[in-house]
């Protein structure tokens, strides 16, 4: 597949060329490095796969979500204090998923559970018709996943320029660490709804996946918050953050459909272990048509604003109809009242910090109007304003299993405390 679309990519240079030529040249220029980092992120993914099927996730999950991210930021920041060149930053950030891809090698192997060499044998005539029929439907909805989360990308950077493009996908970076916690928590319980699904058990199905969504969307709620309360923050310690800045209202809007899309994707996960299974191709489609056309429709109005709205409205019509479709076949649903508890106290505190913000902050700024002052108000923000959503959480009894780890905590906080005073 690799040496197929490789070609293709190849073919088509001169096409590609001319729809990115007038307003993205750079790209141009780094065409051909295109391929080894297409290489090093599909091979990621390929081995962060093997290791998930052999139950080990930890490692590549961290290696996804930590090591690649850190590595990155590294280069962003190398680059943005001058210690390297544009040509310099392509090919380190090119490095940083080979790096990835090789600490996932070595990982495999250090199992002594995998092997290169493929075994015929095992492949039957009746499984080679069960597998290449599953295989392309396999790549033809990735092809639709893959290609979604880049069209925002594609569309800014054919209409609006790569500058706009790199502010893009600082805010897509910021935005991105609201999904994290369904990564793995997704991968935990996968396993667990292929056999409820597979066992004929949709009442075991259906409170698994409201279990799941609902603790998706209390970590992607506080996470949300956290990144919100902080965002002048963050861009303020940016190199050139304000230039960047001006993609506030992005991350607010592609934070919004990362929250949508971690809290609704194990609906996603039950139609793909069913006998429906097919049909998630179809809602791929309709959500890659969707954001096409919104786009096109969004970008030269609202700019990269209309971009991330083109996102949040196609996720918004495709979980509306998958999950409706899993409702109604698979009697399965993530949605519960406890939710809505959630949504409350999610409400409440974004409008406690407006009301901070607009009244508080400036005083305590007044004092000293430094950075450091600054990162002393947000820290002190931050703090209060989860420990309230979690008292909120605990005492409003969202959830049997925060409770538990709370009051695990707290038992082992006194335990500590009575230890220091004897």
């Amino acid at each position: 597949m690799v040496l197929i679309f490789g070609t293709l990519y190849l073919i088509l240079k001169v096409p590609i060329e001319n729809i990115f030529s007038e307003k993205s040249p750079l790209f141009v220029d780094y065409y051909y490095l295109v391929l080894p980092l297409t290489f090093f992120m599909l091979y990621m993914a390929v081995f962060e796969t093997n290791a998930n099927v052999l139950m080990r996730i930890v490692v590549p999950k961290l290696v996804r979500e930590v090591v690649v991210r850190v590595l990155a930021l590294v280069v962003y920041l190398v680059y943005a204090f001058k210690l390297l060149s544009l040509d310099g930053f392509v090919i380190a950030f090119c490095s940083v998923y080979a790096v990835a891809t090789l600490i996932n090698i070595i990982y495999l192997f250090s199992l002594n559970r995998i092997s290169l060499k493929p075994d015929f044998k095992y492949i039957t005539k009746s499984l080679r018709k069960d597998y290449l029929l599953y295989t392309l439907f396999l790549i033809a909805a990735a092809l639709g996943g893959a290609i979604t989360p880049s069209i925002n990308t594609f569309f800014i950077s054919a209409q609006m320029g790569l500058n706009y493009t790199g502010i893009f996908a600082i805010a897509t970076f910021i935005a991105a660490i609201i999904e994290i916690p369904y990564r793995s928590l997704g991968a935990i319980t996968q396993p667990q709804i292929s056999q409820t699904v597979k066992d004929g058990d949709m009442k075991g199905a259906d409170l698994l996946c409201k279990s799941v969504s609902l603790h998706q969307l209390l970590a992607s709620s506080f996470i949300f918050l956290i990144i919100w309360i902080n965002i002048d923050l963050f861009f303020a310690l940016l190199p050139n953050g304000t230039e960047y800045s001006e993609a506030k209202w992005v991350v607010f809007i592609l934070g919004l459909s990362k929250l949508i899309n971690s809290t609704f994707s194990v609906g996603v996960s039950v139609l793909s272990y069913s006998k429906y299974y097919y049909l998630s191709l179809v809602f791929t489609f309709i959500l890659t048509a969707t954001a096409i056309i919104l786009n096109n429709l969004f970008i030269p109005i609202w700019g990269m604003n209309g971009a991330a709205a083109a996102s949040l409205i196609a996720y918004i019509i495709y979980f509306g109809l998958l999950l409706s479709l899993v409702k109604w076949k698979i009697k399965t649903s993530p949605f519960s009242p406890k939710q809505l508890k959630i949504l409350v106290i999610t409400l409440g505190l974004f409008i406690v910090n407006c009301v901070w913000t607009a009244y508080i902050t400036p005083y305590f700024l007044a004092i000293a109007p430094s950075l450091t002052w600054q990162i002393a108000e947000a820290v002190l923000r931050t703090s209060i304003l989860c420990v309230a959503g979690i008292t909120a959480v605990y005492y409003w009894g969202i959830s049997s299993e925060v409770e538990h780890l709370l009051q695990l905590a707290w038992s082992k906080h006194n335990i500590i405390k009575r230890t220091k005073k004897l």
